[in-house]
């Protein structure tokens, strides 16, 4: 079901008012189609850039099978990162602004140039030049994380804050080991092969989404390539993440509203 502009731009208020007062609403009891989903979101990431947030990149989801069998689709989606949710490597993440955060560890790419969606033999990965080991926390804001596939499309895929490491040169992807650890706890463990089992395959699949729903792909951009495990709820402590190969990334959690991610 296509949505009529009205309620596009009322949904788009809906979730926009849920995540800057952190009070969770319901999603829609009635299917919708994913177009729909995404002019939600286009609208809803235009209200935070007329707070002056920037795009900052992209963020991809649903790249676990498992996932994509659960909710019964084919294809991954699609948000947009903005310079509010950006927490330098060792910042400050407070916790007062969410309302039910959890975190992944993630592999990050930066791109290079702007990737032209008119030639239709544009290529993402021919565009980034380095990668990076990354965390990303997510925050639905729908009650107790219950949502369908436009669903949370329209809520930018969950997006809330993200943490890049160090950057390194391109290099293979396809298994490494991934370990998420909460102070001396181990909180997740993976492989990079959990992201389709290959995280290159996400940008692969990306500048098609991004061609049908109208999204840039411009050089400077943060790409998250999606979930190497299971999220984790987030609670006080430093989190931190570690790539086999690449390097580490870490957050340090507190009470309170300041910090990065929250806007």
């Amino acid at each position: 079901m296509s949505l009529e502009e009205s309620e596009v731009v009322r949904l788009a208020h809906e979730l926009d008012d849920a995540q800057t007062s952190a009070r969770a609403v319901t999603g829609r009891p009635e299917d919708w189609d994913v177009a729909s989903a995404y002019r939600v979101q286009r609208h809803l990431v235009s209200r935070r850039q007329s707070r002056g947030e920037q795009p900052v990149g992209l963020k991809l989801g649903f790249t676990s099978r498992a996932k994509m069998r659960q909710m019964g689709v084919h294809d991954v989606i699609v948000g947009r990162l903005t310079d509010a949710m950006d927490v330098p490597d060792g910042g400050d993440l407070g916790l007062g602004g969410l309302i039910q955060p959890r975190v992944e560890p993630e592999v990050a790419f930066r791109v290079a140039r702007d990737v032209d969606l008119e030639d239709p033999r544009a290529s993402v990965v021919n565009a980034v030049d380095a990668v990076a080991p990354a965390l990303e926390i997510i925050d639905s804001r729908y009650r107790d994380f219950r949502f369908t596939y436009a669903d949370v499309i329209a809520d930018n895929t969950s997006a809330a804050a993200f943490v890049v490491g160090p950057w390194a040169p391109m290099r293979p992807l396809g298994n490494l080991a991934v370990r998420m650890t909460l102070g001396p706890q181990t909180v997740a463990a993976g492989t990079t092969g959990a992201i389709l089992g290959d995280p290159l395959r996400g940008l692969r699949l990306l500048a098609g989404i991004c061609r049908r729903h109208a999204i840039r792909i411009r050089a400077g951009d943060i790409i998250l390539a999606g979930a190497a495990t299971a999220a984790v709820p987030l609670t006080e402590g430093v989190v931190t993440g570690q790539v086999a190969g690449l390097g580490r990334v870490s957050v340090r959690v507190t009470r309170d509203r300041s910090g990065g991610g929250t806007s």
